[in-house]
């Protein structure tokens, strides 16, 4: 064909055969064959498809002359709902921008700036409204409480949830209220956050300990630069651990080591790697049938490996056939005060309710024990040290603070917090500008309602757009700007700014565990502020470049810091 086209071969005699030949003939078919391979594929049929660029049919039509052009479809690795709005770029090009729609927070932002706080949206065969004003929420989460109380079914719920047991995304009803009421009385009312107050103390000591002696081990006085990701991430998890199950996933030998990272690695790979609120799966859920970028799969392959990790947990308890008394004091948290662990309880239940507390509801319980207690609370403390670090004016007024309310004698516990108002307004200032689910978890109506003035119908997706309200500028003066002193004075007029700071969501679904999150921030931030010096390894000015989001405002690169021993601090340090 090549000859009776050009005179010309395309392989010469010498080559055929040979690899060169081989090559030739691969990278022919490459551009050539799979452009015409297809008279019909599953895009004529559901055009809808090439918006998300299906398999790339789309570009092996349009750029078939051009192999690296068509392999480069595939390296778009996004899997939210922004890819949906990339169709609009071809008839807006000017305002949907490749900058604006980076990522899905920054497009719904602007979305609602130009069509208002109340949008409502048609993607695929859902209906999703986004609210980005306060009094939007207020009207979501008052009159219309219970209309949105319930959550969509999805496909990250349907693999976390173990069949949408979890109280995260249980319907709401009496299953709901159970599991809530249970977690509740069982971790996050105040007199069980008292008494896991010394649990995280413990950890607090280990964690304060653990960096000095990184610290002692290194010689001279310049500090060590330490992975803080991965510590806080660490000591975040052993609590949980601790609290679910009575031990520690990562031990204090193994914190920081080689083989803690290890061990934290692999917990992240199948706790957290596919935790997606929404994908376009959810939206259209034909690409399921396709396996589209192997989102399914891979959830089911995590999903199989937190069954196997939780049903040995449970085996072991049960091997053990011991009270919860004995297993409080065999524990390495000796301060439970014969208590015992939330596992313990919840297969104490089952002996009595079976019907009830099955191992896939007690799964479910203790999963969203770990991922929600780790996660959000992790991340935070992150972005904490970021900002302060970026802002030393704020950082030195901190440390005055705790140097002056507690000192450098004893650890700081949780009892102070009250003498420590300025911590509590960094933290939430914190929280302000980097809320740890910035669209907070979808609800999903079941009447049809009003809102702002519309008429929104049953059956519709809620998204709070939690970083938009924290960031507008009518409700915020200078929203861009770190500023914990807008919060001072402001500690008992909760009411007062309750719809336009949403970090924790609101209503009935609002998130049961605040209090043993912000507990956990302002230990672990005093802490770190307390006994040590810290120095930015690289400076970056746009802090709002270096985040992803899954369901939570992640990082995305882990946060390196120099950390140094305080001199007047090093004698009570070598004691711990």
């Amino acid at each position: 064909m090549m000859r009776i086209c050009t005179r010309k071969c395309c392989v010469n005699e010498e080559d055929i055969g040979a690899e060169k030949g081989k090559q030739i003939i691969e990278e022919t078919r490459g551009f050539i064959f799979p452009a015409f391979a297809l008279i019909l594929n599953v895009c004529d049929f559901l055009p809808v498809l090439k918006w998300f660029r299906y398999k790339g049919y789309d570009e092996f039509r349009h750029k078939k002359e051009s192999l690296s052009v068509s392999k480069s479809s595939t390296s778009r690795n996004s899997d939210t709902l922004v890819e949906t709005l990339l169709s609009l770029q071809e008839s807006e090009p000017e305002f949907y921008t490749n900058d604006l729609i980076k990522n899905v927070l920054l497009t719904l932002t602007s979305l609602s700036t130009k069509y208002g706080p109340v949008m409502y949206l048609r993607l695929g065969c859902r209906n999703l409204l986004i609210v980005t004003s306060p009094s939007a929420v207020e009207e979501c989460f008052t009159k219309n409480d219970i209309i949105f109380a319930n959550r969509p079914q999805t496909m990250t719920a349907d693999k976390y949830s173990f069949n949408y047991k979890a109280v995260v995304w249980a319907p709401y009803g009496y299953h709901w209220r159970a599991l809530r009421r249970l977690m509740v009385i069982e971790i996050f009312s105040f007199n069980s956050l008292q008494k896991s107050s010394a649990l995280r103390s413990e950890e607090i000591r280990i964690l304060i300990r653990g960096l000095f002696k990184v610290n002692c081990n290194r010689s001279g006085s310049s500090g060590v630069k330490i992975n803080l990701s991965n510590w806080v991430f660490t000591f975040s998890f052993n609590v949980m651990m601790r609290i679910g199950t009575g031990k520690r996933c990562v031990s204090e030998e193994e914190i920081g080591t080689e083989k803690g990272k290890e061990i934290i690695e692999e917990i992240k790979g199948f706790f957290f790697a596919t935790l997606l609120v929404l994908n376009v799966c959810d939206f259209l859920p034909v690409l399921k049938w396709f396996g589209y970028k192997g989102i399914e799969k891979r959830m089911v392959s995590a999903h199989k490996k937190r069954n196997e990790f939780l049903n040995s947990l449970f085996d072991e308890f049960r091997q053990k056939k011991v009270s919860p008394i004995s297993v409080s004091e065999s524990s390495t948290d000796g301060n439970r005060e014969k208590k015992g662990t939330l596992v313990e309880t919840l297969l104490s239940l089952q002996e009595s309710e079976p019907e009830f507390y099955t191992d896939d509801l007690i799964k479910s319980v203790v999963l969203i024990l770990f991922i929600a207690g780790t996660e959000t609370t992790s991340m935070t403390i992150q972005w904490a040290m970021r900002l302060l670090l970026a802002h030393p004016e704020a950082f030195h007024k901190l440390r005055a603070e705790i140097d002056s309310k507690v000192g450098n004698e004893r650890l700081l516990n949780e009892s102070d917090f009250t003498n420590l108002p300025y911590l509590q307004c960094v933290i939430n200032e914190t929280l302000r500008l980097y809320p740890p689910v910035p669209l907070l978890l979808p609800h999903y109506s079941l009447e049809d309602c009003t809102i702002g003035g519309y008429d929104v119908p049953k059956h519709t997706i809620l998204m709070v757009n939690a970083w938009a309200i924290h960031r507008d500028p009518e409700v915020w003066e200078e929203p861009e700007k770190f500023k914990p002193e807008r919060f001072e004075g402001m500690e008992g007029e909760k009411e007062g700014f309750n719809y336009k700071f949403v970090s924790f969501g609101m209503g009935r679904r609002a998130c049961p565990g605040a209090a043993m999150g912000l507990r956990t921030v302002s230990l672990v931030l005093g802490s770190l502020i307390q006994w040590f010096d810290w120095e930015n390894v690289e400076f970056e000015e746009n802090l709002d470049a270096c985040y992803n989001t899954r369901i939570t405002l992640n990082k995305e690169k882990p946060l390196e810091a120099i950390c140094i021993p305080r001199q007047n601090c090093i004698r009570f340090l070598d004691q711990l």
